[in-house]
């Protein structure tokens, strides 16, 4: 039965649970019936991550649940399946689905939305795929809060010089709003961490920002830049341009401007790609990888088939001759006006070119700490964080995450942030693995370091 209802609707299939498949999909049920569309979202993960809240979750300033968005309570009419696409063939209409714990299955459909967005762009550089770490998703953020703290654990624990020099080390590689936000939040953090670590004090840290350009965050003016590099320079932080990252082989960063230092941290946010799943696709990419797009939010040249986001080249008609950034805001803009534009055309009507016009940019650089440019007016320190708050707080979905994240940050104007590494939930099993194995001769060491004694 369910198979004759399909066939009576149309099968749309969004590829991609973030921006723009989450929010594809709401548009697509606020502008059609039940009975005009089925809808089904793919995607690895069962919520969405509200990306520019990621900093402050690691930081501790956000509690992790609060900047996601589970994918089938604000999406309760449509289908949510959790997998990864392998392979697109929109000449068939099918995809190969690979879902979390089964066999591929192949889905078909009638109608194509891919938001598959971008992964980590990664260079083949020596040590970076053994040391390294991203910054992307929120079980990425969560691990690196627990990581720094974990260091600071271990440096108020040795008196071995060499052992707390590379214990606060802390490396970040890319000076985009990812980079900035989590190296500033984290410096914060840590900065804030050492008044309950005897010993241990701000100015024993060393935070290194290494970018091969000559400035950071070129979404901004560059004064605004300039003047966030001083701030953090302020801070007793070392900002690298015109620098790359040479080798991290054992941990061991080599600096193109010929520097070399041991350090234990090794954050890359050095830019993004497009999915590579599209490379296995039958549809048309740029050299960059995307998917060639047009105004309309339509694949160029094939028919039923959409895209929005990172992973494609949507032209900016605002600016002829050059294609939307891949940021948050456009996006959610994209992602609403391609769900109108779904509608239009189900319901005989023609679909709209996407036109937007540029809000602005802000940047968080700790606590009260931040630079914004909104609409042409520039904004420093306590007021910029502010509009940061004030503006990611509209955009983060559902009223029940604002006031989740309202919540959390009212707590903490009264309550000091929790210093605490969780290290363990990332292996949560080591304590009883350890426990099931045979006792070891008496003094004799166990992997984790301790010695068990003969009972």
């Amino acid at each position: 039965m369910a198979d004759d209802t399909r066939q009576r609707r149309p099968h749309i299939l969004i590829l991609g649970g973030g921006y723009v498949g989450m929010y594809t999909a709401l548009q697509l049920d606020k502008k059609l019936r039940r009975d005009e569309a089925t809808v089904t979202v793919i995607d690895p993960l069962s919520y969405m991550t509200y990306q520019p809240f990621l900093p402050e979750a690691a930081a501790g300033n956000l509690e992790p649940r609060h900047v996601v968005v589970p994918l089938r309570r604000v999406l309760p009419h449509a289908q949510v399946l959790n997998g990864r696409v392998t392979r697109i063939e929109h000449a068939r209409r099918v995809v190969t689905f690979l879902p979390n714990a089964a066999e591929p299955v192949e889905i078909s459909y009638d109608i194509l939305v891919v938001a598959l967005g971008s992964i980590a762009r990664t260079l083949p550089i020596p040590g970076l795929a053994e040391s390294g770490i991203g910054f992307k998703t929120v079980g990425e953020a969560i691990f690196l809060r627990n990581h720094v703290i974990a260091k600071l654990d271990i440096a108020a624990s040795t008196s071995d010089v060499d052992v707390r020099r590379r214990a606060l080390t802390f490396v970040f590689v890319g000076g985009g709003y990812a980079g900035v936000e989590a190296f500033a939040e984290l410096e914060d953090m840590a900065r804030d961490a050492c008044k309950s670590y005897e010993g241990v004090e701000p100015a024993d840290m060393r935070w290194v920002l290494v970018e091969a350009t000559d400035r950071i965050l070129p979404e901004v003016s560059r004064d605004l830049a300039e003047y966030t590099v001083r701030e953090l320079e302020n801070r007793g932080m070392d900002i690298k341009l015109n620098t790359r990252l040479e080798s991290a082989e054992n941990r061991h960063i080599v600096l193109s401007d010929g520097e070399e230092f041991d350090a234990d941290t090794l954050v890359w946010t050095a830019g993004v790609k497009p999915n590579p799943v599209l490379a296995s696709s039958d549809l048309p990419i740029d050299e960059k990888g995307r998917l060639r797009g047009t105004e309309f939010l339509t694949v160029k040249g094939v028919d039923d088939a959409w895209a929005a986001g990172d992973c494609a080249a949507i032209p900016d008609v605002t600016r002829p001759g050059t294609f939307c950034g891949p940021s948050a805001q456009h996006a959610v803009r994209q992602a609403k006006q391609l769900g109108d534009n779904i509608a239009k055309v189900l319901h005989g009507g023609k679909p709209s070119e996407y036109r937007h016009s540029y809000a602005g940019s802000v940047a968080s650089l700790g606590l009260h700490k931040g630079v914004a440019q909104i609409y042409g007016v520039k904004l420093r320190g306590i007021i910029a964080w502010f509009m940061h708050r004030t503006y990611h707080v509209s955009r983060v979905p559902t009223f029940n995450r604002k006031v989740r994240v309202i919540a959390d940050w009212t707590l903490a104007l009264f309550f000091r942030r929790e210093i605490v590494s969780l290290g363990a939930l990332q292996n949560p099993r080591e304590e009883f693995e350890l426990a099931t194995r045979p006792p070891l001769p008496d003094g004799e060491p166990t992997p984790a370091g301790g010695a068990r004694r003969k009972r």
